[in-house]
């Protein structure tokens, strides 16, 4: 994969960045907008940029930080899901917690936002509570968002518990938008100037990307992706007021941010930003090395969000102008739903066989695997794939008959189908390679299917999906189930 991003210097400025902001104030409240851990989008969209970037990135400021984890109550409540891993926001919550404490580091506490006495949520205080997690519960704030007067007083953030934190940078963080990362921020920085401290904001979120053009698909890919929210990327106002230059923010941020500088200059009592694109410390944009290896990249992008989109519409998750927001995105790029060279291979295949197909690309070869008596189409593609990669014999058997038999029994016993799925074939080629040095040789080509592009005749289910992007496989479906008068299939 040609690269277009170097990451090793998005590290170093990136944390250099944030060092001098929080070098202006005695204390740094930072909002940390999308993933802190496995930031995907951002390295498909930009070749190069490694999953970990940006949690490597606060390692080297790991001394001087301590983070703060948010989660709307509602969320809870609605067992809101993480898309892309199928968990909820609330387990998210504490998979944050986990991970960040094995890196060493400082985890203050969770900061439960617009709290309405939910019972759910009052079991997940405990649940944390009981785990030596600290928690604090706000709710809505009191003249939110026109009475500045009201909303900077005992009665609006005065009325917020006090987060006690010790280090001069603190990560605000939270598993999706909407988690209340800003009123946090905002509140506590109320109650350190009523304690003599000079506190401040600002926000480091990565997309869209501020110095590069409006309409570059980097930034386009951004808006198919957040196309549920309604976000638009627009030029700045209040920036090219201020600095006579062009730089892109998005519809929230600008739309606020009059509020947020009322909000800010009444809290310190002088203004500290000029627009919001002076608040964020993002310099993700200079460290792009070929614009055209990232602009493709970006394009793919916009496709695989629309099909993940044609995807909920079809399970009744979103509506079709987020569909058709997205494709509008598609067209402004130049491109279609057949842009991705693996899906005319997973059509055609299907339409010859009339069995559900999934493709698969390597190197430059497209495989295909489908549904058999014996294995999902996703196991099919996976087997067929990890043969060719070890240079074994489509004829050769890497299952053993003695691991498959008691396997298929049980499934039958549990009525749980006939055909083996993917986690399934994975435990079985585990098991074979003990004893069998070719599975063993197979098993270890796994790891070369990162980031490979495949395309499913069908929308997959959940075994399959999970451990498909667990390989880092991107994986795009079409809008139709295995079996129309089977819907539990894709649940």
């Amino acid at each position: 994969m040609k690269k277009g991003f170097d990451n090793a210097k998005y590290v170093k400025i990136q944390s250099a960045k944030i060092r001098e902001r929080f070098g202006l104030f005695d204390k740094l409240y930072l909002e940390v907008g999308g993933k802190l851990f496995d930031d995907s989008h951002a390295a498909r969209v930009l070749p190069g940029f490694k999953n970990d970037a940006k949690i490597n990135m606060f390692l080297e400021l790991k001394k001087d930080l301590e983070i703060i984890f948010c989660i709307n109550a509602g969320d809870i409540e609605r067992n809101k899901t993480r898309g892309e891993y199928g968990i909820t926001y609330d387990t998210e919550i504490i998979k944050l917690i986990n991970n960040s404490k094995k890196l060493g580091f400082s985890v203050n506490s969770v900061v439960i936002t617009l709290y309405k006495n939910q019972v759910s949520v009052d079991k997940f205080i405990k649940k944390l509570n009981r785990n030596g997690i600290k928690t604090y519960i706000h709710t809505f704030t009191k003249g939110y968002p026109t009475d500045v007067d009201t909303i900077v007083s005992d009665e609006g953030y005065g009325a917020n518990p006090y987060v006690e934190t010790t280090k001069p940078l603190i990560l605000v963080n939270a598993p999706g938008p909407g988690s209340g990362k800003l009123a946090t921020c905002l509140s506590q920085i109320y109650h350190e100037h009523k304690r003599g401290v000079n506190a401040g904001y600002a926000k480091f979120e990565t997309f869209p990307v501020w110095n590069l053009p409006l309409k570059h698909p980097v930034n386009l890919a951004y808006e198919a992706a957040t196309a549920d929210l309604k976000d638009v990327n627009m030029i700045d106002p209040f920036h090219l007021e201020a600095y006579g230059e062009t730089a892109i923010n998005y519809n929230r941020d600008v739309e606020t941010f009059p509020i947020l500088k009322n909000i800010l200059n009444k809290v310190s009592g002088k203004d500290i930003y000029s627009s919001p694109t002076d608040m964020g410390v993002n310099m993700i944009g200079y460290c792009i090395t070929d614009n055209d290896v990232v602009e493709e990249a970006a394009k793919k992008e916009i496709v695989r969000r629309y099909y993940n989109e044609t995807n909920n519409y079809k399970l009744g998750l979103s509506d079709a102008d987020t569909c058709e927001k997205v494709k509008l995105l598609m067209n402004e790029v130049g491109v279609d739903e057949n842009y991705l060279d693996v899906i005319k291979p997973a059509l055609d295949k299907r339409d010859k066989d009339g069995v559900p197909v999934i493709s698969l690309k390597l190197g430059k070869k497209i495989i295909t695997g489908k549904q058999t008596e014996l294995l999902t189409p996703a196991s099919s593609v996976i087997l067929n794939a990890i043969k060719l990669l070890s240079k074994i014999p489509d004829d050769i058997n890497l299952l053993s008959p003695k691991v498959l038999e008691p396997m298929l029994k049980l499934k039958d016993e549990l009525n749980n189908g006939n055909r083996l799925t993917l986690p399934e074939v994975l435990t079985a080629l585990s098991i074979c390679s003990a004893t069998n040095a070719m599975t063993e040789k197979a098993l270890s080509c796994l790891s070369k299917l990162k980031d490979c592009e495949a395309h499913a005749t069908y929308i997959v289910n959940n075994g399959d999906k999970k451990t498909l992007k667990g390989l880092k496989i991107n994986v795009t479906c079409e809008p139709e189930y295995l079996r129309e008068d089977d819907i539990d299939l894709i649940q």
